[in-house]
C-alpha cells in the first residue's frame, strides 16, 4: 500500500519505518528543513535504538517530504501523527491536527479512495472534528462527491526506548471507525503485524511466546477513550505503588518486596509497580491532564485520576525531602544528579521527575550537578537559567559532593563502582529515587543508603 505519514516525531518516524519495512511505501512528511535533511541522510531525529538501522533496511520503501499534498496524492493511507501541545486548562490542542487534515484534503484527488487515520494522541470527539474539517475543504474545491474519505481513529501505544518493539508486537491494534468497513484499510495495512507473517529485523526478534495481536474494531469515540484510560490507569499502577512505598517507610516494609508479592496476582500484574521518582515523558503529564479536561468539560469530576497526579508530584518533593533531613538542610550542600531523561533508552526530558528534583534542589540554595548517559543535551535546554553544572562523567561529578540523588534508572548506574565513588565524596549519602542499586552493596561500599519505600 501508498502511505503517507504526517510527522516525523516518536510516533510519525517509527511507524512510518516500521511500516516501510513490512514493505509499504511510505512517504514522511515534516516541514522542519533541518530535520529532513537528516533524515533523508539515513540519520534519525530520536533517539530510538535500532530506528537508524530498521531505515536503512527499509532501503526505498522509505522517503521524506516536505509537501503534504505531494504525498497524500498517490496514498491509500494517510496517517498523521503531528504534536497535540497541552492547553493551559490542560486539554490537548488540536490545532496540529486540524492543520494536517486541511492540507492532507487539498492534496486528495478527486474520484479516489482514502483513508485518513489519527494516530496522534487527541481529545473525544476529533475524529468527528477531523471529518468536518475534510469536508469543508472538499467542498470548497467541488470534488466533495467525487472524493471518499474515510477518517478513522487509530490510537498508539508505544513507549519510548521500545518504541519499535510495541510497533512490531503490540499487544492491540485499536481503529475506530463509523462503519466496520472503514476499518478494512488499517486491517490490511497492518496485516502483517496482526498476523505476524514478517521477518523479524536481526536486531529485534520475535519474542518467546509472543501470542498474536488482537485487532479491535470499535468506534471512534471509544477509540479515542481507550487511549487515555490506558494511560490514566498505567499512571494510577505507579502513583499507587508510590503511595504504599511512602507507608512502607513508615511502618518497616520493602515496597519492593510489597511490590513483588502484589505483582505476583494475575489479576495485577508486576508491570508499572516500582516505586520511585514518579512518572513524567510525553505522555502520562499531559494525557492524565487531558482526561480530567475532557471530564471537567462534561462537568464530570474523576478524584482518582487526580489523586494519582498529586501523588506523583509529591514525589519529587519527597526527595528533597529525605535529603533535607539527612544532610540538615540542602542549602549551600553539593548534590550529583544521575539522571536526567524521563525513563533510559531515551533522551527525552519532558516532564522529567529529575528535571524537578533539580529545581527544586536549585530553589532551595544547593550546588547541583548533573549527569546523563544520553540527554545532556536536551536537559541543559531544559534547565536554561539555572546554575547547573553538566558533567560527562559520574566520576567527576561524584569529586568533593555531598550526596547523591540517583534519578533515572539508566543500566550504566547499576554497574558503577560504588566503593571508587564513595571514596571520592565528601558524604558519600546515596538517595537511590529508583531502587537501582542493591542497599547492602551500597553499605558495604561505605554509603549512607536511602531508598524509596525501603525502611532497611
Amino acid at each position: 500500500m501508498n502511505v503517507a505519514v504526517i510527522g516525523t516525531g516518536y510516533v510519525g518516524l517509527t511507524t512510518g519505518t516500521a511500516l516501510a519495512y513490512l514493505g509499504h511505501r511510505v512517504t514522511c512528511v515534516d516541514k522542519d528543513t533541518a530535520k529532513l535533511e537528516l533524515l533523508c541522510r539515513g540519520r534519525s531525529t530520536v533517539h530510538e535504538q535500532g530506528l537508524e538501522e530498521l531505515m536503512a533496511l527499509s532501503g526505498r520503501n522509505l522517503s521524506f517530504a516536505r509537501q503534504t499534498q505531494e504525498a497524500v496524492k498517490d496514498a491509500d493511507v494517510i496517517l498523521v501523527a503531528v504534536g497535540t501541545p497541552q492547553k493551559s486548562n490542560g486539554e490537548a490542542n488540536t490545532q496540529n491536527v486540524e492543520a494536517a487534515a486541511r492540507e492532507v484534503a487539498e492534496g486528495l484527488e478527486k474520484g479516489r479512495l482514502y483513508c485518513l487515520a489519527v494516530k496522534s494522541t487527541v481529545p473525544v470527539g476529533t475524529e468527528r472534528q477531523v471529518s468536518q474539517v475534510v469536508r469543508r475543504v472538499l467542498d470548497a474545491r467541488g470534488v466533495e462527491d467525487k472524493t471518499t474519505v474515510m477518517v478513522v481513529s487509530n490510537p498508539e501505544f508505544l513507549r519510548e526506548g521500545r518504541a519499535l518493539h510495541c510497533t512490531f508486537y503490540p499487544d492491540r491494534i485499536v481503529v475506530g471507525a463509523e462503519q466496520p468497513e472503514d476499518a478494512d484499510m488499517l486491517r490490511r495495512l497492518y496485516q502483517r503485524i496482526l498476523e505476524q507473517s514478517f521477518d523479524p529485523p536481526p536486531f529485534l526478534p520475535r519474542p518467546g511466546g509472543y501470542n498474536l495481536p488482537t485487532l479491535v474494531s470499535t468506534d471512534p469515540t471509544s477509540a479515542e477513550m481507550i487511549k487515555y484510560a490506558s494511560n490514566a490507569f498505567l499512571s494510577l499502577k505507579i502513583s499507587f505503588i508510590n503511595e504504599i512505598a511512602g507507608l512502607c517507610e513508615k511502618v518497616g516494609a520493602d515496597v519492593t518486596e510489597v511490590a513483588r508479592g502484589v505483582g505476583l496476582d494475575p489479576r495485577i500484574g508486576p508491570g508499572f509497580l516500582a516505586a520511585g521518582l514518579g512518572w513524567g515523558g510525553s505522555c502520562f503529564p499531559k494525557d492524565t491532564a487531558a482526561l480530567l479536561a475532557i471530564a471537567e468539560e462534561h462537568a464530570y469530576t474523576m478524584p482518582i485520576a487526580a489523586a494519582s497526579r498529586e501523588v506523583n508530584f509529591r514525589q519529587r518533593y519527597r526527595v528533597v525531602e529525605k535529603l533535607q533531613e539527612t544532610l540538615k538542610g540542602v542549602r549551600g550542600r553539593l548534590i550529583g544528579v544521575l539522571g536526567l531523561a524521563f525513563k533510559p533508552a531515551t533522551d527525552d526530558v519532558r516532564e522529567s521527575p529529575a528535571l524537578d528534583v533539580v529545581r527544586i534542589l536549585v530553589e532551595r540554595g544547593a550546588r547541583v550537578r548533573v549527569h546523563d548517559p544520553v540527554a545532556m543535551d536536551n536537559g541543559r535546554r531544559a534547565l536554561e537559567g539555572l546554575e547547573v553544572e553538566f558533567f560527562r562523567d559520574p566520576y567527576t561529578l561524584a569529586s568533593g559532593a555531598e550526596a547523591l540523588v540517583l534519578a533515572t534508572e539508566w543500566p550504566q548506574y547499576r554497574h558503577l563502582d560504588l566503593a571508587r565513588l564513595a571514596g571520592m565524596m565528601r558524604t558519600p549519602v546515596l538517595l537511590d529515587g529508583r531502587n537501582l542499586i542493591d542497599p547492602e552493596e551500597a553499605r558495604r561500599a561505605g554509603w549512607t543508603y536511602m531508598g524509596t519505600g525501603r525502611w532497611v
